[in-house]
């Protein structure tokens, strides 16, 4: 079931002199989320992530196109109460302390006095701010704020989390930290939305990603169907290759790369790879293993960006 879908959601803003000047934030954004699955959002600065974002929990209002959450339109209030949401920039009152600010937001969510401290307790000890729960949050570093961010936008047990830069200010062990929690969440049923600069973090997270550019998206996918160079293989040999060998494959019409007892094909065609097998085997190399090669997330983000950006 989905939890989240959009069909041609666009928002444009007026602005200038007697709001003249037509500015395009998002362009006719169609996306489908499943329940329980961690999907990213990439894209530049200025592409229209944060704008998506708020659309969806109508902090904002589309200009056209619709949009469906946990199967409400856009605005209702049981939309609302069923989801969690962390923006990039917050502020607590600095005179709050982290316990008090949970309470806080747990009142405003409507959440029953009786249960309000035990649970903040939890969701202090679960964000590894246990030991500064009493702590006001006016002394706290951006990490730390990031991990009460984290804990408030959990305080309503929300069935879809919308979270703009969770790591943003984290040091390398609380990221961990953080993505074990919510590879947790996930594990339990809950949705999580993803905004993040960070491509390596939502490399190891996410179960599909959107990129998005100039407010509109240019490619979905798994990570895999992303950085998965189709038509290259790195393969293993046995043994290294003979001169005579490696002339007669370098005939062909494919590229190949060589490296001690490692051999690197650039197909035209997947047919030509058991041409190649059967060649090797001929000549007594066996096959020790063969993986298709991959670039990393962020080299295929910069490269698809680069190049819309240069068209």
């Amino acid at each position: 079931m989905e939890a989240l879908q959009t069909v041609d959601l666009t928002k444009h803003y007026r602005s200038g002199l007697f709001k003249r000047k037509n500015i395009i934030a998002l362009e006719k954004v169609s996306l489908s989320i499943e329940q329980g699955e961690i999907f990213g959002l990439l894209g530049p600065n200025g592409a229209g992530k944060t704008t998506f974002v708020k659309l969806l929990l109508s902090i904002a209002h589309p200009t056209s196109g619709t949009a469906t959450v946990l199967g409400h339109s856009l605005g209702q209030r049981a939309l609302k109460e069923q989801c969690g949401y962390l923006p990039e920039s917050h502020r607590y009152p600095g005179f709050l302390t982290a316990l008090d600010t949970l309470i806080f937001f747990g009142r405003l969510n409507g959440l029953q006095e009786k249960i309000l401290k035990d649970k903040a307790h939890v969701l202090l000890e679960m964000v590894g701010l246990k030991d500064w729960a009493k702590v006001k949050t006016k002394k706290f570093s951006k990490g730390m704020l990031q991990r009460l961010g984290l804990a408030q936008a959990l305080v309503n047990d929300p069935k879809l989390l919308f979270l703009d830069e969770p790591t943003d200010g984290v040091d390398p062990i609380g990221r961990k930290e953080i993505r074990d929690l919510l590879l947790q969440l996930k594990g339990e049923g809950t949705t999580i939305f993803l905004n993040s600069h960070l491509l390596s973090e939502i490399e190891m997270m996410c179960d599909r990603v959107a990129i998005l550019n100039k407010g509109k998206v240019v490619r979905t996918g798994t990570i895999s169907e992303l950085t998965t160079q189709k038509l290259v293989y790195i393969i293993q040999l046995s043994a290294p290759v003979s001169e005579d060998l490696r002339v007669r494959l370098s005939q062909s019409h494919f590229s190949l790369e060589l490296k001690d007892t490692s051999l690197t094909v650039t197909l035209k065609d997947k047919s030509e790879l058991n041409s190649i097998i059967d060649t090797l085997r001929a000549d007594g190399i066996g096959i020790e293993g063969m993986t298709q090669q991959k670039t990393s997330l962020e080299d295929y983000f910069i490269q698809l960006v680069k190049g819309e950006n240069d068209q």
